[in-house]
């Protein structure tokens, strides 16, 4: 018998027979594996019985296991959803964004295409242009109004030629140099072109006044036929310009004519033509000193 120093507090016979014990069953848990196991192995058949009773006992908790699984996929496949959709949302945005910002450019090009045409259908006159240019500035401020081109008599170039845009008149080459021009415009208070209504031959003389508007002065004196609306074209009398050129629309009436606005704005002109003199044998001929032949120092008299 062991002495009372050397025993254990808490030994017993109990807890012998219970440690006893449990390597016991572990041991026989260990050997009906093993035969399982073997006998699986030897006949597989005897153990598919057994195999089906272990499936249906543990299915309702591989049910349930599934469905917490699908659900857990389903939530973050909803979550990388909403966040793949903002991610597609805001790029479709900036598509879109990029989609006007095209769209606008070839909008302008549309219409600078347009403009472009619309020059070259000049050509179809009976006198092709002379060059065909960009309207460099003009000065709508200033009580003289003048306007520069791009060419000059390096590109045939010279005094006294009519400058078109697209749309009618500017005005006529008033000085030249190798490169660029000046041109009159026909708004200055020295302009002086005679036209006629388009709708018949009324004619008349349109002046400029300095202010971006014309003064239509009818020749014949007496009662005004002209109305508000009426549209002017060029005359071809002077010899300058060619008739039926687009001029000016009647805006208000006067006395002995009216007020009317320019067809062809050079502020929103891009792109004229500059075309020869209509009939230089009459332009010389008239043996009248023009404007355009003054010298500078005239002029800014």
């Amino acid at each position: 018998m062991a002495s009372p120093k050397s025993r254990r507090s808490g030994f017993s016979k109990k807890q012998q027979y219970s440690v006893f014990t449990g390597y016991l069953l572990a041991t026989l848990g260990a050997l009906l594996g093993l035969a399982l196991l073997a006998v699986s192995l030897a006949y597989p058949s005897l153990m598919q019985p057994l195999r089906g009773g272990a499936t249906t006992v543990v299915s309702p908790v591989g049910e349930v296991t599934a469905a917490v699984r699908t659900e857990r996929q389903g939530l973050w496949a909803t979550l990388t959803g909403f966040w793949r959709a903002g991610s597609q949302n805001a790029r479709l945005r900036e598509e879109i964004e990029e989609s006007r910002v095209r769209l606008a450019e070839a909008e302008a090009i549309a219409a600078e295409n347009k403009r472009l045409k619309a020059l070259l259908g000049l050509y179809g006159g009976e006198s092709r242009p002379i060059a065909t240019t960009r309207l460099v500035a003009s000065s709508p401020s200033s009580v003289r109004r003048f306007a520069y081109i791009g060419v000059g008599t390096t590109d045939g170039v010279e005094i006294g030629m009519p400058v078109h845009s697209e749309r009618g008149v500017i005005g006529r080459v008033l000085e030249t140099s190798l490169g660029s021009s000046r041109v009159l415009l026909l708004t200055d208070t020295e302009s002086v072109l005679p036209v006629r209504r388009a709708a018949d031959q009324t004619v008349a003389f349109a002046e400029g006044r300095g202010d971006g508007l014309l003064r239509i002065r009818l020749i014949n004196l007496g009662l005004n036929p002209l109305e508000v609306g009426d549209v002017f074209v060029t005359s071809g009398a002077g010899g300058y310009y060619r008739p039926g050129v687009a001029v000016a629309v009647l805006s208000e009436l006067t006395p002995d004519g009216g007020i009317a606005q320019l067809i062809a704005e050079p502020s929103g002109t891009n792109y004229v033509s500059v075309e020869p003199i209509y009939q230089p044998l009459a332009v010389q001929a008239s043996g009248v000193r023009d404007r355009d032949e003054l010298t500078q120092e005239e002029l800014a008299n």
